[in-house]
């Protein structure tokens, strides 16, 4: 008789409502893995390259980029929420509670906040809210996701569909930006770009230009480094009898591309403060060349400061086939079919007139 000591993954029939689960292995994030981050993505944002920068604006050193202490969290929810997924679907509510340290220790714990079956009978959506904390038990993220995973018996009874009722935007006056951070001295020279929080035009698009192929070893290394374990992203024997018959990109891939990206046009964009949706609107492969565009929704004053505003921004996320006309949806209506990712978010940048 086999053995029964290793973990399969939960499936749909096997979250309840109102289940909080906290996941294995506490990580610490090392200068080596921002190296590895930085080796992938290419990022160049000032405050997270440099610790002399991070000490000229306030900080005791260049904080973890957001996005990474994001897909850490994140790979910690994977071996119970989505071990069997088909895919994730998207996110909402992500906070960016408070900075990440080299050296700092994270781990996550999730709630399961609803449960919808599909028709189909044989998935169904599990929204969770994940939470991460540090080694003093400071949360420094929190954030809600939605995943399609699979069921183990088609024939298990549906549970009652609930689907959560989530913010559409992140309050800015919710935003946790760490308490000694101060652009009073920035240097734009060191920074890379010129324009500042009142330089931003709200309606204004932004053609980010530059591309990044997908190589199969980077997204896999990747993926790894956040301790991932999703089958569809590492199983080629299993995924070349799915649908797609091939290994799936890790949507938080893309989204580090294409943040590394904006870097072109939207340089001081120093912090994320906070996620207000996203969704994978298709699927990459090894291969792909991703391009991205940018267009500015909304700007705030950030309460009690002078030195710093948020812009709400929607990025775009395009396979082969480069931003300049801003690939969006046809004259039918219908989404460009190269458009792989739709990010609403809030960055911090600073003012020109402090």
């Amino acid at each position: 008789m086999g053995s029964t000591k290793t973990n399969a993954g939960n499936y749909f029939e096997d979250f309840k409502l109102g289940q909080v689960l906290h996941h294995a292995t506490p990580r610490t994030i090392t200068e080596g893995d921002v190296s590895l981050y930085t080796a992938l993505y290419g990022g160049r944002f000032a405050l997270q390259s440099a610790d002399s920068f991070a000490i000229d604006c306030g900080l005791q050193a260049a904080p973890v980029d957001d996005l990474l202490v994001f897909h850490v969290v994140f790979g910690k929810t994977v071996p119970d929420i989505s071990l069997n997924a088909v895919a994730n679907l998207g996110y909402a509510d992500v906070r960016f509670l408070a900075p990440v340290l080299p050296g700092d220790s994270v781990q996550t714990s999730s709630e399961v906040i609803g449960l919808k079956e599909n028709s189909n009978g044989k998935t169904g959506v599990v929204y969770v809210r994940s939470t991460g904390t540090n080694q003093m038990g400071e949360v420094v993220l929190d954030y809600v996701r939605w995943v399609m995973v699979h069921k183990k018996d088609k024939d298990a009874p549906a549970p009652k569909p609930v689907v959560p009722d989530l913010p559409g935007v992140v309050d800015p006056a919710t935003f946790a930006l760490p308490m000694d951070l101060n652009f009073g001295n920035f240097d734009a020279t060191l920074s890379g770009s010129p324009h500042f929080f009142e330089d931003y035009e709200v309606g204004e698009k932004i053609d980010h230009v530059d591309g990044m192929t997908i190589e199969e070893a980077e997204h896999m290394m990747a993926t790894r480094l956040y301790q991932n374990t999703a089958k569809v992203h590492f199983n080629a024997h299993m995924m070349k009898d799915d649908r797609m018959g091939r290994r799936l990109i890790y949507g938080g891939h893309i989204i580090s591309l294409v943040r590394s990206l904006s870097f072109n046009g939207l340089g001081n964009a120093m912090l994320i403060a906070g996620i207000n949706g996203g969704s994978h609107t298709a699927p990459t492969f090894a291969g792909d060349t991703i391009y991205a565009w940018s267009e500015v929704l909304d700007k705030s004053d950030l309460l009690g400061r002078n030195d710093a505003g948020a812009l709400r921004i929607r990025t775009v996320g395009v396979k082969n086939k480069n931003g300049s006309d801003f690939p969006d949806t046809g004259e039918d209506g219908k989404r460009d079919p190269n458009v792989v990712l739709d990010l609403d978010y809030w960055v911090i940048l600073p003012k020109s007139t402090v």
